[in-house]
């Protein structure tokens, strides 16, 4: 194991298998070396993943399951080359990532976090929390139209929204106005929302021409990977008030996020948790122990990346 699971996964994997607990090494070279000869799985995480290196440490490994949708800190070319099985858990986040997304753009529309602090501090006694913002008639352009941005396409209807999107190709299916690159739909978006998926082909998409195409009213909102936005130019364009604020759940140096985000009042942040309730991590758990046993057992993968 990479980094530790929920507390209530270890009992279920410690009965099945045998648990080396590559997070707790000291000497993280030396323990590959002791231990790596024997293992046939690698059970990891998104944002922690499996690299080469760790990879080739292990010569009879097997399968490498993911918790977690976003398998771009896996080496899918090394994992390939050996012959290696990798396996993710989609779907069972997707509802909970969407709801995210929108509690961020409620948020930082409707002022939540500033109105908080403006009760608890007695500020309310002194004066009116500025105005917030409706959602209703704005529109909201989803950047990424895989699982994730199709639910939160859906939820939009519901606020009074409007969805234009983009991807690699249009959808025949989807009811809303497609753009061919993320430029295009900035310019037509009030709201920008990212859920694409990370990895190179992706890396900096949402760079300083997407949020000058944003404009100074608009609002960016990342839960997808933090290597999606070209981090400096987000930060210059939020300095310079070229966009009218974001709230971001992912970033490039996390947990370890660029200080200037913290200064920004216009700026939400949370620390990668879209996914982050007891329901999805359950199930997200369950799934990586059903990829693992079909593996051992021989039987089709549940759902596998390669």
């Amino acid at each position: 194991m990479v980094g530790p699971y929920p507390d209530w996964e270890m009992p279920p994997l410690e009965r099945d298998y045998i648990i080396h607990k590559l997070w707790l090494a000291g000497d993280r070279a030396r323990f590959l070396s002791e231990v790596g000869p024997g293992i046939r799985a690698i059970a990891t995480n998104g944002v922690l993943g499996a690299n080469a290196e760790l990879i080739d440490a292990c010569p009879k490994l097997e399968i490498i399951a993911c918790f977690g949708v976003g398998f771009d800190a896996i080496d899918l070319d090394r994992a390939r080359a050996r012959g290696v099985r990798v396996t993710n858990t989609p779907d069972v986040l997707t509802e909970d990532v969407a709801d995210m997304a929108f509690a961020l753009i409620l948020a930082i529309f409707r002022r939540i976090v500033e109105g908080d602090a403006f009760v608890r501090s007695g500020a309310w006694t002194k004066g009116a929390l500025p105005l917030g913002r409706s959602l209703n008639g704005k529109t909201l352009g989803v950047l990424g139209y895989g699982r994730i941005g199709r639910a939160i396409a859906r939820r939009a209807p519901v606020f009074g929204m409007s969805v234009a999107y983009s991807d690699l190709g249009i959808d025949p299916q989807a009811p809303h106005a497609y753009h061919a690159d993320p430029v295009s739909l900035a310019r037509a978006s009030d709201v920008l929302v990212a859920t694409t998926a990370g990895g190179a082909g992706t890396r900096s998409l949402v760079d300083a021409e997407v949020f000058d195409a944003l404009g100074p009213e608009g609002l960016f909102v990342n839960v997808s990977r933090g290597s999606v936005v070209d981090e400096p130019a987000l930060i210059a364009a939020l300095e310079e008030k070229r966009i009218g604020g974001a709230a971001l759940d992912v970033f490039w140096n996390e947990p370890n996020i660029d200080a200037r985000l913290l200064r920004f009042p216009n700026v939400i942040l949370q620390p990668h948790h879209a996914s982050g309730t007891v329901e999805a991590r359950m199930a997200m758990g369950r799934l990586v122990r059903d990829n693992l046993a079909a593996h051992f057992a021989g039987r089709p993968l549940p759902t596998p990346v390669i």
